[in-house]
């Protein structure tokens, strides 16, 4: 890299002219007066607020759907934020909490809400505040309690140490609250002063009403209890981690010494935590614990909920391999527990949460793809009915809501265009979907529905339109008000030098063609040849090709477009497109392996189909899995792929969590050619462009531990590579002053030198 280089990007902050290779490009200097706004720099994206989107929320729907209350910017003295109520099909606005209530006794600035919720019968507020952060979410904090008759103000909790409770709730009936403290659960009854502590032995091994890291990561679990309906009992998890491997981080920059950072991690093959749920009365006293059968550490309790009686607890128990989910109820106070529903599936299957239950408090809606599809199907907690209620080669991306008035279900689906989303509605009783979005808004839809199932707070984006906003009455969606429109973030990209996003098909063999998008440079010579970069993901948790708005990272490919590249995505078979069950499911015990020759197939689809692209010049980056496979491609391929930028990968497949990776790939011991074959850690002397790895050292999720196998590997092979360690950083390496820009820079930086831009 040259020093010039190098030293204008440290300096500078990508501000200047540059020659590479060929290509010039201009960025303005960081005094200059005046700012192309044709043009987009790094600045511009990621440290300033020329694209900046507007904020919404969070909003809540009132239980009897009534209207909605969302938190607002207070206009009065005291600064902070109220909570203002919105009627649906009226002007009606009020103040139902101002800001200058919500000041604690003794300060002078309102709390600030992160997060709030309603007593059943809206005469309290619970608000969370003071928030840190746990794994991926800020899952502990400060809870305050205010009565929105008299003002009053209580924070709960009692001695407790700040930002130390968890998930605090009303109770379903009154005005108790339950939360978790130091791996133990309590209920609060703050008028009365009193606090019970529910459970006594968590501790080190043992959390109660919360999870382990692997299971808040991969069955996005975090809250773990539930209140009985009518409020006399709570329904919890329990986690044993003992004997669990322990992965320690290590921070070597917060003291002189470093410090150990202890997490129980259980890696593909290895020893998972024991799971069981119990039952205690909310007053306190003996827990009743469920009896699931099997091996509690080789199975997963995924879900946990109460039917409408208050005495049926109802669970979903996955076996390790993940290919059953078992729906079981059991009685409280019974030693039985009874299975009434089991999915299988020759590769694995999911969790269904919510249960959404109908009015009767019996039946519930339940998603599955035994018939090739992911249908919805009427179930009963009984095992006495199992109705299809959607029918049709398409699959149900998700559940939106129920409007049992009228007899409708709406879901949102995308039949014709697996890279879009719209809301759908079928009667209950069974019939033909009927599409709700409008015809003329083609790209991702999503909706925040009112408990009836009558409004909808309506989010709608494209890859090229930012997001915007309106709240809608169903089931004719008609236009209630606008309620952000992104004018000005619109505004600014309209003065962009830009070429629209475009969405094509690429064949790789008879009957399998992949979705994809590409990004054109604005200005093109037609006699020259332009270089391509490929952002990768590929694995089965997302797509990256879906026609929605892209914010910053849309904008950072953008700017490189200006700058003389095509930047497209391939979403190769195995990625969770609504394209079937076999679409998603051919990868399975072969990750790894399928994804990166359909990626390679697809490449070399198009670099014979559109003559401007450059076969010399061709690039590829992607994060988490796509980092992965930005490894497997340059070691695998590396005839095709002059440079990669991996970020945060997972060379070695045995080094990842065991619900994540034996969901996809079985048992290491039952697929060790798979586990081997998909690990790109093993093709690492393959390697012949240039390559950059970039990692957080404080990456909880994927370690970087992997990464330091890998490097050693490339060293043994004498390859050269480039690699970044960003400190304490997690996966996400946002944390700390100055991350994302740094790494943004460096990305650029080393992009445009090893892979010049423009035409030649």
């Amino acid at each position: 890299m040259h020093n010039n280089f190098v030293r204008f990007f440290l300096r500078g902050c990508l501000l200047g002219i540059f020659m590479l290779g060929g290509a010039s490009f201009s960025l303005p200097r960081a005094d200059a007066k005046e700012v192309d706004e044709s043009k987009l720099t790094l600045k511009r994206i990621f440290e300033g607020d020329d694209f900046a989107e507007e904020s919404f929320g969070p909003a809540r729907w009132l239980p009897d759907s009534s209207g909605y209350v969302i938190v607002e910017k207070s206009e009065g003295k005291a600064g902070g934020k109220d909570l203002v109520f919105y009627a649906p099909e009226s002007d009606e606005k009020k103040v139902w909490v101002a800001s200058r209530h919500l000041i604690p006794s003794g300060e002078t600035q309102p709390l600030s809400i992160e997060d709030y919720s309603w007593s059943c019968d809206g005469a309290y507020l619970l608000i969370y505040t003071n928030s840190r952060r746990v794994w991926r979410a800020n899952t502990r904090g400060d809870y305050w309690v205010f009565d929105v008759t008299s003002h009053e103000l209580r924070q709960l909790g009692g001695d407790a140490l700040p930002s130390t409770l968890m998930f605090a709730e009303f109770s379903p009936v009154d005005h108790r609250v339950a939360y978790v403290h130091e791996r133990n659960l309590f209920v609060e009854d703050w008028k009365e002063g009193t606090i019970t502590q529910l459970t006594q032995d968590g501790g080190e091994h043992l959390i109660n009403g919360t999870f382990d890291w692997v299971y808040e990561e991969e069955f996005r679990l975090r809250k773990g209890y539930q209140w009985s309906p009518d409020g006399s009992k709570i329904a919890y998890w329990q986690i044993n981690t003992e004997g669990v491997g322990v992965f320690h981080l290590i921070d070597n920059v917060d003291g002189l010494y470093p410090k150990l950072i202890p997490i129980p991690y259980p890696k593909a093959g290895e020893k998972n935590s024991a799971c069981r749920v119990g039952v205690v009365s909310a007053s306190g006293g003996r827990t009743r614990w469920v009896p699931v059968p099997g091996d509690p550490r080789n199975h997963y309790i995924a879900y946990l909920d109460w039917a409408d009686d208050s005495e049926t607890v109802i669970v979903q128990q996955l076996n390790r391999l993940q290919n059953t989910n078992r729906l079981m109820v059991s009685t409280a106070g019974s030693d039985a527990v009874e299975t009434v529903l089991t999915d299988r599936d020759e590769a694995w299957v999911e969790e269904v949460k919510p249960l959404r239950w109908l009015e009767d408090g019996e039946r519930f809606l339940w998603l599955s793809e035994r018939d090739g599809w992911r249908h919805l199907y009427v179930a009963d907690r009984f095992g006495r009915e199992f109705r299809l209620l959607t029918n049709g080669d398409y699959d149900v991306i998700g559940l939106d809501g129920i409007d049992e008035k009228e007899g409708l279900v709406y879901f949102t689906a995308s039949p014709e265009n697996p890279t879009q989303r719209y809301l759908y509605r079928i009667p209950l009783a069974g019939g033909e979907a009927v599409r709700v979005s409008p015809s003329e808004q083609p790209g991702v839809h999503s909706y925040q529905m009112s408990p009836n199932g009558r409004y909808a707070i309506h989010s709608y984006s494209s890859a090229n339109e930012p997001l915007v906003r309106d709240l809608v009455a169903l089931p004719e969606h008609k236009l209630l008000r606008p309620l952000t429109d992104n004018s000005e973030l619109r505004e600014a990209l309209g003065k962009l030098d830009r070429n629209p996003v475009e969405f094509f098909r690429v064949a790789i063999a008879d009957d399998v063609a992949l979705d994809a998008w590409m990004m054109s440079p604005p200005k093109i010579d037609p006699g020259k040849k332009y270089p391509l970069l490929v952002f990768v993901y590929g694995e089965p948790a997302a797509q990256t090709v879906m026609d929605r708005w892209g914010g910053k990272r849309y904008l950072w490919h953008l700017m490189h477009t200006q700058n003389g590249y095509f930047v497209t995505s391939i979403d190769n078979r195995g990625t969770p497109a609504p394209r079937g069950r076999g679409w998603r499911k051919i990868i399975y015990r072969q990750v790894g392996i399928l994804a990166p020759k359909d990626q390679a197939a697809a490449l070399d689809q198009l670099l014979e189909q559109r003559p401007l692209l450059d076969p010399e010049r061709v690039g590829i980056w992607g994060w988490s899995g796509g980092g992965s496979m930005t490894l497997n491609m340059m070691f695998k391929y590396p005839e095709k792929y002059a440079v990669g930028m991996s970020i945060a990968p997972v060379p070695n497949q045995r080094f990842y969590d065991t619900i994540y990776q034996e969901r996809y790939m079985g048992l290491p011991k039952d697929n060790v050619a798979g586990f081997r074959d998909g690990s790109p850690i093993h093709f690492a002397a393959r390697l012949r462009g240039d390559l950059l790895i970039v990692h957080g050292t404080g990456d909880d999720n994927v370690h970087y531990q992997g990464t330091e196998a890998l490097i050693n590997e490339l060293v043994a092979f004498n390859k050269p590579f480039t690699m970044m360690a960003y400190p304490n950083r997690t996966h996400s390496l946002r944390e700390g002053v100055n991350t994302t820009p740094h790494l943004y820079a460096l990305l650029t930086r080393y992009l445009y030198k090893s892979l010049p831009g423009g035409g030649r």
